[in-house]
């Protein structure tokens, strides 16, 4: 699914489009909007402290994959670097995944919050190596180039059943969500909660027998993903390191 230089910067796109609307019946894919994007909603767009998603420059994210030592080793770095983007200035985002030691992705991902507190996924660079040989950049967008639309990667007051957008270049990064869950109970290696965390159903239209349920603890971020159709990957945060 969602993996992240376009270089040329497309005018300001004011999209009007409703906002998210509620999941359908449980077994069908919900009925998903893009949320409206408007560069003047965005006065202090690089502090990101919304609790479901925050995003403190100097602080990485350590993932590793299930069962341990056989599974993806993931580091998501919150760089001090900004990048403006329709108007709007982005946090850049390192995010790097590993395989026995092989480096398999490489990806820098621009995020920006709004004046409500909604936390949007404004495109992402990224390249996929095979054999230590850069090997695709199949996946990468930036909104506002060549049609891509921004989205939600986290909603400033998530309810159950809202199901939104959170990226869009046809063909390329069509990623949705939809909220399941706000009051379920997580333990990962780096800590538990209790009847506090947030899930998601993510899927694409991209890739329809795959689907991914993401916990995301407050204060905190997300904290473990794991495959539900498609695949059994299971991916859990083991460490914050902080600069």
């Amino acid at each position: 699914m969602r993996r992240s230089v376009l270089l040329a910067i497309a005018p300001l796109l004011l999209l009007t489009l409703p906002a998210p609307r509620q999941a359908s019946a449980a077994n069908a894919p919900p009925i998903v909007a893009a949320p409206v994007f408007n560069a003047s909603n965005f006065a202090n767009s690089t502090r990101i402290d919304n609790p479901y998603f925050p995003l403190k420059p100097g602080t990485t994210f350590v993932y590793d994959g299930l069962p341990k030592g056989q599974g993806q080793h993931t580091e998501v770095q919150v760089t001090r670097e900004t990048r403006m983007i329709q108007g709007v200035n982005c946090v850049v985002v390192h995010d790097r995944v590993w395989a026995k030691g092989e480096l398999l992705e490489d990806t820098f991902d621009w995020y920006a919050q709004d004046q409500a507190g909604n936390v949007w996924y404004m495109g992402e660079q990224t390249t996929e190596y095979k054999n230590g040989v850069p090997s695709t950049s199949a996946g990468s967008w930036e909104a506002g180039v060549n049609g891509a639309q921004p989205g939600y990667i986290m909603e400033a007051h998530p309810q159950v059943g809202d199901a939104y957008r959170q990226e869009y270049l046809a063909g390329e990064a069509e990623d949705n969500a939809a909220v399941t869950g706000l009051s379920q109970s997580v333990s990962v290696p780096y800590g538990s909660w209790a009847g506090n965390v947030l899930v998601t159903k993510e899927w694409t239209p991209l890739e329809r027998s795959v689907l991914e349920n993401k916990y995301y603890a407050p204060g905190v971020g997300m904290v473990k993903v794991e495959t539900t159709k498609g695949g059994s990957e299971v991916s859990e945060l083991v460490a914050i390191r902080n600069e």
